[in-house]
């Protein structure tokens, strides 16, 4: 900004309140991700007991309360479930509503319809199904179905309108150059379409990692992640409990670097094959 610009009148107010926003936002994290790190006399509050890793080292050791490896694991796998579920059949939805049929709109609506419904009731509801099928509720059945039930419907949004922008002339071109409609999937539709499909993926395992009210009844006799921590804080006075959250905050911003990585990897390979194409012709 040179002497002679002025910002706008709203530009301090607006910078003000973001920076608050921001500190609100993270605020509380950092002061986790600081806490953990004590010596092995801290506590749960400042002010600091020495600078160790003490408490990371005691996640991996035998607890008196709570399952740290175990949640941890099945979070995990219900995470992977529940991503590679989501994208595959929001894609298969997106390419299914490419064209109108009878009832799409009621199909539409009922699928996303779990949005606007409180995630307990959904949870409370499912669990009580279970039982009145006399089925067991485990985190491998009933909590699969209700985390599918809030990650599908944004899986669906995201791709329905992503088709609703994508050009079919490349399909038409790839036909008109004799490939078979998987070829066409295969070579054309999903490259094009792939970084939407890991942001999908993206979404569905970060929501299902972190998800707890949707668990509550339907995770059975073994915890997810979000309930173990929150069955420790009643038990738990240690930093063990920070260290734990330490790990699991990021774990999350690992995957989401992965996840930009992999599309800035995608969109960097394409400009460079349109580079080359360019120079060729």
């Amino acid at each position: 900004m040179t002497g002679g610009e002025r910002r706008e009148p709203g530009f301090w107010p607006l910078a003000i309140f973001f920076g608050l926003f921001v500190l609100f936002l993270y605020g509380p994290m950092t002061t986790i991700v600081i806490l953990s790190f004590q010596g092995p006399q801290g506590g749960l509050t400042f002010p600091m007991n020495g600078w160790s890793l003490h408490w990371f080292a005691n996640l991996f050791e035998q607890q008196m309360v709570g399952d740290f490896a175990g949640a941890f694991e099945r979070s995990m796998l219900l995470g992977v479930a529940v991503m590679v579920t989501t994208v595959a059949v929001s894609f298969l939805a997106g390419l299914a509503f490419r064209r109108r049929f009878r009832g799409a709109g009621l199909v539409f609506y009922l699928a996303i319809a779990s949005l606007i419904v409180p995630s307990i009731l959904i949870s409370l509801g499912i669990g009580l199904l279970f039982r009145i099928l006399d089925w067991e509720p485990a985190w491998h059945s009933s909590a699969f179905g209700a985390h599918l039930s809030w990650t599908l419907p944004f899986g669906l949004l995201i791709m329905f309108a992503v088709f609703n922008r994508f050009d079919r002339r490349y399909e038409e071109a790839a036909r008109d150059l004799g490939a078979t409609p998987w070829q066409t999937m295969r070579h054309v539709v999903i490259p094009i379409l792939l970084p939407s499909l890991i942001g999908v993926g993206l979404f569905g395992f970060t929501l299902s990692y972190d998800e707890f009210a949707r668990s509550l009844y339907t995770a059975g006799t073994f915890n997810t992640l979000p309930l173990e921590i929150y069955g420790m804080t009643t038990n738990v006075t240690t930093p063990v409990l920070y260290a734990l959250g330490t790990v699991t905050t990021a774990l999350s911003f690992v995957v989401i670097a992965f996840a930009l990585g992999a599309v800035a990897i995608i969109r960097a390979r394409r400009a460079r094959h349109g580079s080359d194409a360019g120079q060729g012709t």
